[in-house]
């Protein structure tokens, strides 16, 4: 889709990282772009004549009805949805919390499909719109105490894959972005909740440092966040859109290493994170 200065913009998880930048890029462009937050009050900053800032949980319902239809009331439109809101469990999966586990892909997975859900329709309704859903390497490649994230981004990269088809008719591109390492503070929110696993009655307890290396491999030639949401914004803007944008650190590399034999890679990881 070609965007024009009126382009309206929708942005989930927009309190910092990738969600934020997108957010300062869009209003950079001129865009009339509607940021997203749990909490509003952290995102203040970004309010102006052409930005709405809106309180959004996209693990409620509710939640997301009432910021849509407060921006079809502001805007009249939707052009580009960025389904950003998500973050990153961390842990093994034989001790995972259930309850952490259902919180994980009630954000990363349900919620996007949620706010997919509730757009479409007004897309549909205007014959054009782009819905960017911001996946992940990591859909690719599950590495030892990452799998809750893996599995969640993997789930959100098939949905997208069967959802393009399915909108095209409407004039809807649905384009994911495949982000490599992002210079954001993942690690940090990634490694909240590990302290359970330091009990001794944990089989883990004496891999917490190889948990808190998993939340930090992302910052691994970690991309700048200004540049990736303008290569996002450029890509979203374009009249066909691609399909899979691949930008970020490790990008590319990890692809490689998902093709590598299972076992061999089973055992390459396992020495990586002190698992032998």
């Amino acid at each position: 889709m070609r965007c024009d200065p009126e382009t309206v913009v929708l942005i989930t998880g927009c309190s910092s990282g990738i969600g934020r930048a997108v957010a300062e890029e869009s209003l950079r462009r001129g865009f009339r772009t509607v940021a997203t937050a749990r909490d509003p009050g952290s995102i203040v900053d970004l309010e102006g004549d052409r930005s709405l800032i809106l309180p959004l949980d996209v693990t409620d319902g509710a939640s997301i009805d009432r910021c849509v239809d407060e921006t079809m009331e502001w805007a009249g439109r939707i052009d580009i949805l960025v389904n950003n809101a998500g973050y990153a469990l961390v842990g093994p999966v034989a001790e995972v919390s259930i309850t952490d586990l259902r919180r994980q892909l009630e954000t990363n997975v349900i919620g996007a499909v949620a706010a997919i859900q509730a757009v479409v329709p007004h897309m549909a309704a205007a014959g054009r719109g782009c819905i960017v859903n911001i996946g992940s390497v990591s859909s690719l490649l599950a590495t030892p105490f990452g799998g809750a994230y893996s599995a969640s981004k993997a789930a959100l990269h098939l949905l997208s894959d069967a959802l393009r088809p399915e909108v095209a008719p409407f004039g809807i591109d649905v384009m994911v972005v495949r982000a490599g390492g992002v210079a954001t503070n993942f690690p940090e929110a990634a490694g909240r909740g590990l302290d359970r696993y330091r009990d001794p009655s944990s089989l883990y307890h004496e891999r917490v440092a190889a948990m808190e290396d998993r939340a930090a491999m992302s910052q691994n030639l970690a991309m700048n966040p200004g540049d990736f949401a303008r290569r996002c914004l450029d890509a979203a803007e374009r009249p066909k859109p691609p399909a899979l944008l691949k930008i970020g650190g490790g990008a590319r590399i990890v692809p490689a290493l998902a093709m590598l034999p299972k076992k061999l890679l089973a055992r390459a990881l396992g020495r990586k994170f002190g698992l032998r």
